[in-house]
């Protein structure tokens, strides 16, 4: 199931895209898939291609000509490129590359194994090639690595006449030519002028007069965000990159300023939940590592709570009642350990489900698939901290093996039923036509506290 979204930024789901695709393949219907990449936007051919297997994208891709599928190709998700790549020949996946627009190509490339990359890179032509060893170079995240090096240029000494005539001819080859850029022989960047300004300009004028010199520009190895933040506060379309002897090697456009940005707000999003970034969407990361990256901060999270369980112990008196008989008041000083692993793994999941939905488009296949994955990671986080929690208290704390053994089950009950309720709910949410971001982690810590005490007593009673 694919989806588009209305300029109101609502959803609108079309069920019937794929299944027509999967019928035009199944009938070898050449026309048709050539219509269906060609007359919907790209975006759209894209998502439904999510669906399908290698061979059968490449059967859609084949329909048409390399410049298009090069045009979809980059809006396909990073995982599921890597997998295209490795489903086509080298000749064809050479073409493709040339084909890609710089910045986009380099992502590729990036994703690519060692070996992939030097035994593509000899197919590919030579000036091709240079610029991609050259922007490989840069280090990740900096200005270098997300630019395109698809600019339009002129230089400073002709007629705003001829320079119309010179941006025609460059046009077809250009990602933007709303900012023409002013070069000297040696690359140096002199002025800018908009699109807008040249035409408007006398045709017999020189450049010289008319463009401007008050220049901003980022250096090739500044980080993405300054880049960024440059782009939105002089309200830029483009932005010039220079090296550090000043010359022009490239430009970051608004666009790829937006999946910057896109991309740091959801690493923050991310690490305010205690979740490391991953490298690829929620669905494409292998559930180990998900675990991994959610388990290292709770297990953090985990030993600050055992403070608060010591502290408890300091103020909470004595464990013997006035009749000098054992009690449970030991309980208590654990709580805080329950309640804060099902709260933090409930909010986590909160987070991870809401900006999948967020970015992607979801189908009830893939809610099921999100759910049943969330259960997996939840068991596999509450055993992990369960076994911690379980020695921590005996070392720590003097307690023996059973009383151990009921935080240490409790904490793997609750941390499950956390993972579960935190994806569940922000899609019961969007089920019922309300944002999803209502279900806010304070929320989901409120309800992963209610179901944590009665867990965790109910667990002590049934066993001491």
């Amino acid at each position: 199931m694919s989806s588009i979204r209305t300029p109101d930024g609502s959803r609108v789901y079309n069920p019937l895209l794929q299944p027509d695709l999967r019928l035009m393949l199944s009938e070898n219907d050449e026309l048709g898939l050539q219509q269906f990449c060609e007359v919907l936007n790209p975006v759209i051919v894209s998502e439904v291609l999510q669906g399908l297997g290698p061979a059968d994208v490449w059967r859609v891709l084949s329909s048409i000509g390399i410049e298009r599928q090069a045009e979809i190709f980059e809006l396909i998700e990073p995982s599921q490129q890597i997998e295209l790549v490795g489903a086509i020949d080298r000749q064809h996946l050479s073409q493709l590359v040339e084909a890609m627009s710089p910045d986009d190509r380099v992502d590729l490339l990036e994703h690519m194994d060692e070996e992939q990359l030097e035994a593509l890179l000899p197919l590919i032509a030579q000036a091709e090639r240079d610029e991609i060893r050259k922007m490989l170079s840069y280090p990740d995240n900096s200005a270098g690595s997300i630019m395109t090096t698809e600019y339009a240029s002129l230089p400073e000494n002709i007629s705003v006449g001829e320079a119309l005539s010179r941006l025609r001819q460059q046009a077809p080859d250009r990602e933007t030519i709303y900012y023409v850029f002013m070069l000297d022989e040696a690359r140096h960047l002199r002025g800018v002028i908009t699109l807008r300004e040249l035409i408007l300009a006398r045709p017999g004028v020189s450049l010289a007069d008319v463009m401007r010199r008050d220049l901003i520009s980022a250096n090739v190895e500044d980080d993405q965000e300054v880049v960024a933040k440059l782009i939105a506060r002089f309200d830029l379309l483009a932005l010039p990159i220079l090296d550090d002897q000043s010359r022009l090697v490239g430009i970051v456009t608004h666009d790829d300023v937006l999946d910057v940005v896109q991309e740091e707000a959801i690493e923050d999003a991310y690490r305010q939940s205690a979740i490391q970034p991953f490298e690829h969407g929620y669905l494409s990361t292998p559930l180990l590592t998900i675990a991994w990256k959610r388990g290292v901060w709770l297990l953090v999270l985990s030993v600050m709570a055992l403070g608060t369980a010591t502290a408890v112990r300091a103020f909470g008196g004595t464990e013997t009642d006035t009749s000098g008989s054992a009690n449970t008041n030991w309980l208590d000083w654990f709580l805080p350990l329950v309640l804060a692993s099902g709260g933090n793994t409930g909010s986590q999941s909160a987070t991870l489900v809401i900006r999948t939905m967020a970015m992607a488009t979801l189908s009830r296949r893939d809610m099921w698939r999100i759910a049943y994955r969330e259960l997996l990671t939840g068991a596999i986080l509450g055993l992990s901290l369960a076994v911690f929690s379980w020695g921590a208290l005996q070392l720590l704390f003097g307690r023996d093996w059973m009383q151990a053994g009921v935080v240490g089950l409790t904490i793997s009950l609750v941390v499950t039923m956390g993972s579960v309720t935190g994806s569940l709910l922000p899609m019961f949410f969007e089920w019922l036509g309300m944002d999803p971001a209502l279900m806010s982690n304070p929320l989901i810590s409120s309800l992963s506290d209610i179901l944590g005490v009665v867990i965790y007593f109910s667990v002590a009673m049934a066993l001491l």
